[in-house]
């Protein structure tokens, strides 16, 4: 890939940004395509984010941004307008520049999950599912997996005021669905078990939840790209589970995002 003068850009923000794997997706696209632009990863704070992205706007190569942990929630309030899923959730993970010069986001992960769930052969549509952790990404995946048809959605947070308030949305929302929110327990059988926390992402994190407790035919998912197996997803094939990990989920939404973007994934 050549980087020059007239080169566009994508920029990754989050922090972390040891884990994405965005720009690899991308520039791999870009490059067997011909297109000449760059995504770059960006390290950005939380309590940087206003001052950052408003810097960013002047950029005049910048196209668009991915968004990543912590910023999907705050991102939203900042951009001049937001798609359906946006609107839903109060979060974005994707943000593109209008010929105008507005800023508009949307958010992908919901379908991303769901998307590379049945990529895999997992369709979600009547079956139960518990989601640990319910941020902006384990919000968009509730919302997602309800939209798909779950007969059954448990959610489970730390927040108690946080995941009420989603369950209380995606209920009314989805009515055909029985949103249930659960104690920080996992007592119940479930036909899919998500881990949408960030737990397993650093050397030492505990496990998210115990599969060993879930029947075997319990598919156990997690939402985290690196590593591509997780601590949760290794004990769950030690206690023979099957098991999706996070690469196929971002696969599937950084196709959602390239559309968005104005790109064809499929030439």
């Amino acid at each position: 890939m050549t980087i020059d003068g007239k080169t566009r850009l994508i920029g990754v923000i989050g922090d972390p940004i040891t884990g994405v794997r965005s720009p690899e997706w991308f520039n791999e696209m870009f490059e067997r395509q011909g297109i000449n632009a760059a995504v770059v990863p960006m390290a950005v704070k939380a309590q940087d984010l206003q001052p950052v992205f408003e810097g960013l706007k002047r950029i005049g190569n910048l196209d668009a941004l991915i968004v990543t942990m912590p910023h999907k929630g705050r991102m939203s309030a900042l951009l001049d307008e937001l798609g359906p899923a946006a609107q839903a959730l109060g979060s974005v993970n994707a943000v593109r520049r209008m010929p105008d010069g507005r800023w508009m986001g949307d958010m992908f992960d919901g379908r991303g999950c769901v998307e590379g769930l049945r990529e895999k052969g997992h369709d979600v549509s009547g079956r139960s599912v518990f989601i640990r952790g319910i941020g902006a990404a384990g919000a968009a995946v509730a919302f997602a997996m309800a939209e798909a048809g779950t007969k059954t959605l448990v959610l489970d947070d730390l927040d108690s005021s946080r995941v009420d308030a989603v369950a209380e949305r995606v209920q009314a929302a989805h009515p055909g669905t029985r949103v249930i929110v659960r104690p920080i327990q996992l007592q119940a059988d479930y036909d899919f078990a998500v881990n949408c926390t960030p737990l397993g992402m650093k050397a030492g994190d505990p496990l998210p939840f115990d599969p060993e407790v879930l029947p075997e035919s319990t598919v156990v998912v997690d939402i985290i790209t690196k590593p591509e197996v997780t601590p949760l997803l290794e004990r769950a094939q030690a206690t023979g589970h099957r098991i999706h990990a996070g690469k196929h989920m971002h696969a599937a939404q950084a196709v959602e995002a390239a559309k968005f973007f104005g790109f064809d994934p499929a030439k």
